[in-house]
């Protein structure tokens, strides 16, 4: 009797311990579908047969998904350089800005036709460890105010950004795709570049085809097949693009119109933080892996002018828990004619002190009024309170009815200000 019961229990406990063992197993073990990768290589845009910085219809997908699988898009940073933690403001002055926004893709979503909607599901943002945030002569909201290359280098992570070059400052990560859109067909291309090319005539400023450094070179490059249609990536259009909405952010959903098959879906340009405006003309700028999942709407582009985008809670979360805002409104000296306006001529505007519901000289006087409250207070230089307010101060329209004073309010994250 006693050896039966010595003999039994061994055996009973070996059965439940292999049970356990089994329902124990190592959880990170479990692995779900595996997205597909859209991988960089070599150094720079050129190098890489994943990556274009030019808009045509007959750039070439680069990658097939169907729809609901998650995909990854590794990106560049939006000025495909070759800044680092010790480039210096003589590096951004010799940034080649025909080089400007590396895109990856186009990824083919199949199923999609012209004619329908696509739905990009931002899943995730990983971000590299380097960003930087650069003024550029000659480009930027002030950039008439501000004509010297100057730039600040930001260690990133998942929590914040930190610089030396901005002591007592850390930026929380918002991180979106600045650049995400799909491709057009002839009909769209050809009516952008016409109506480009009559402001242009005008004395507006618009970037028209230019093939220096253009990619893919054998469709956009000088000896291109279609150079002069190839459309730069600088402004938005109804395609999406260099649309710079910093409330994209992981867990939103943009919608855009399909206007060839597949769709043609892209993306770079990605800003680790951005303020609504991004003034100086360049957020925190980095190099991020995307992951991203598309469903097809059957015509659906008919409901889609632009790119619209849904979301939650996502816009609670960016919201600061402390700031302070400063306004700004159509006003200017006698004798000035605004940068913006001078492709309309001053013979109106250069005599007069206020303008009429002008709401980019109110977004001018309430940046330059926040720059002037962070230096008087927070002890910054002017190309350091540009730079702050480029990547945490929101511009917000106030009102557009309280003619001739339309107004506009910066608003100041002053979440950002924290002991090193």
């Amino acid at each position: 009797m006693k050896s039966k019961f010595v003999w039994t229990i061994p055996v009973v406990a070996l059965f439940l311990i292999g049970t356990w063992s089994i329902a124990l197993a190592d959880t990170s073990d479990v692995k779900g579908p595996a997205p597909l990768i859209v991988a960089k290589s070599g150094e720079h845009c050129k190098d890489d047969p994943h990556c274009f910085n030019r808009i045509h219809y007959a750039v070439k997908p680069v990658a097939h998904v169907k729809p609901g699988q998650q995909f990854v898009l590794e990106t560049r940073d939006g000025l495909d350089s070759d800044l680092d933690f010790n480039s210096t403001p003589a590096d951004v002055a010799a940034v080649n800005l025909d080089r400007c926004h590396p895109l990856t893709g186009p990824v083919y979503i199949e199923g999609a036709k012209r004619g329908d909607a696509i739905a990009v599901s931002v899943v995730d943002i990983a971000p590299d460890d380097f960003g930087s945030t650069t003024i550029v002569p000659g480009f930027g909201f002030l950039r008439d105010v501000f004509p010297d290359p100057y730039i600040v280098h930001w260690q990133l992570n998942r929590l914040e950004a930190r610089s030396k070059d901005m002591p007592g400052i850390a930026v929380p990560m918002n991180a979106f795709m600045g650049t995400v859109g799909v491709l057009p067909d002839k009909p769209e291309l050809d009516k952008w570049l016409k109506r480009e090319k009559a402001l242009a005539d005008a004395g507006g400023v618009v970037l028209t085809p230019q093939p220096v450094d253009a990619l893919p070179a054998d469709l956009c490059g000088v000896n291109g097949t279609a150079k002069d249609e190839c459309v730069r990536t600088v402004p938005p259009r109804e395609n999406g693009g260099n649309t710079d909405t910093k409330e994209t952010v992981v867990g939103t959903t943009l919608l855009f119109p399909c206007f060839i098959d597949g769709c043609g879906l892209f993306a770079g340009d990605v800003h680790f933080a951005m303020g609504g405006g991004e003034v100086a003309g360049t957020a925190i700028e980095m190099g991020a892996k995307v992951t991203l999942q598309a469903n097809v709407i059957p015509g659906g582009a008919s409901r889609l002018s632009t790119m619209h985008f849904e979301g939650g809670s996502q816009l609670k979360k960016l919201a600061p828990s402390s700031f302070y805002a400063v306004t700004g409104l159509p006003l200017k000296p006698e004798g000035d004619l605004p940068v913006f306006s001078t492709y309309l001529g001053g013979q109106k505007i250069a005599p007069l002190a206020n303008l009429s519901e002008d709401l980019t000289l109110a977004a001018r006087n309430a940046t330059l009024n926040m720059i002037d409250f962070l230096v008087k207070t927070k002890g910054l230089s002017r190309e350091q309170a540009y730079i702050l307010v480029s990547v945490a101060v929101d511009l917000n329209i106030a009102q557009v009815v309280d003619v001739p004073n339309v107004g506009v309010t910066a608003i100041l994250n002053r979440d950002v200000f924290k002991e090193q």
